[in-house]
């Protein structure tokens, strides 16, 4: 397949225009439903893995890495997870079909919403919120068990997209967002250790970072080598705690992670009803996290 530049569907033309000009004013919600996106794709090729283990292909070292590069105005998310090929991104992105855009158009204007930041998580638009932050965003993915059937999508979200096969070495998906020059500030490390924390703390594979520090070499018993000069080196961080939220105590757990996490599951956009925390003890131990919605 050449490289095809096609139309977005009329409703989601209509989308992008709301998402990019007037929907939400906490852009910070992109980077969060970019994570989640990328932690359902490795929960859904955990659970093919049970019966067809090849499509692993050696991989499954979970972890979702963000990378931001300053030179070139990027921040990349990538994920080792499912994958799609080029069916299911133009399925997934420039149609209705399974994107929700529909009723997700339809709700706002039934409840006129302005500002409601889990709107756009409750009905699988997420992706889109990436256009809240850049001015040009690529997709590379490559689905499990198909090495041949990359797919690399591009759109400056002007209507148009471009789509075309590639072949990719590793399976999963990785998106790479040009950022706007407003919004530089989401390449800095504070920033993004920031909105992982608020935001996807909870979530079950590491998100990680490449982090640089400068610092004096040091001996073998551990001491500064004096005039040595300093030396960069980078690791990569794990941002995210990883920690169940059940297994906390209650008392080290706000409403606002609470109800994070509850979305999170439930891709319910309002806070649920009610929250019961609770922990037994005696012969046998368990805790329990339950939620009551609104509905």
């Amino acid at each position: 397949m050449s490289k095809t530049t096609k139309e977005f569907q009329t409703e989601v033309k209509q989308l992008l225009d709301l998402v990019i000009h007037s929907l939400y004013s906490n852009r910070d919600i992109f980077l969060r439903e970019l994570i989640s996106n990328a932690s359902d794709a490795i929960d859904k090729i955990r659970f093919e893995a049970h019966s067809n283990e090849l499509l692993l292909e050696g991989n499954s070292d979970w972890k979702i890495k963000l990378t931001p590069d300053k030179a070139a105005g990027t921040l990349t998310i990538r994920d080792n997870g499912i994958g799609m090929s080029v069916a299911e991104v133009e399925e997934n992105i420039g149609t209705i079909a399974r994107s929700g855009t529909k009723a997700f158009m339809q709700t706002l204007k039934d409840k006129s919403a302005t500002d409601n930041p889990e709107l756009i998580g409750q009905f699988g638009v997420g992706f889109y919120a990436s256009f809240m932050v850049a001015d040009k965003v690529i997709l590379e993915t490559r689905p499990a068990g198909a090495a041949d059937a990359g797919c690399r999508w591009e759109s400056i979200g002007d209507g148009t997209y471009t789509i075309e096969e590639c072949r990719l070495e590793q399976r999963g998906t990785e998106i790479v967002l040009h950022l706007k020059d407003e919004f530089k500030e989401y390449l800095d490390e504070w920033k993004i250790r920031s909105i992982v924390k608020k935001y996807s703390d909870y979530i079950q594979y590491p998100v990680v970072m490449d982090i640089t520090r400068t610092e004096t070499p040091k001996g073998v018993d551990g001491t500064e080598i004096e005039g040595a000069g300093t030396i960069e080196k980078t690791e990569e961080q794990t941002l995210n705690s990883m920690k169940a939220i059940w297994v906390r105590p209650k008392s080290e757990v706000t409403e606002e992670e609470y109800q994070e996490f509850y979305k999170h599951i439930s891709h319910d956009f309002e806070n649920s009803f009610r929250t019961i925390h609770f922990s037994a003890e005696g012969i046998n131990e368990f805790k329990a996290l339950l939620y009551l919605p609104n509905k």
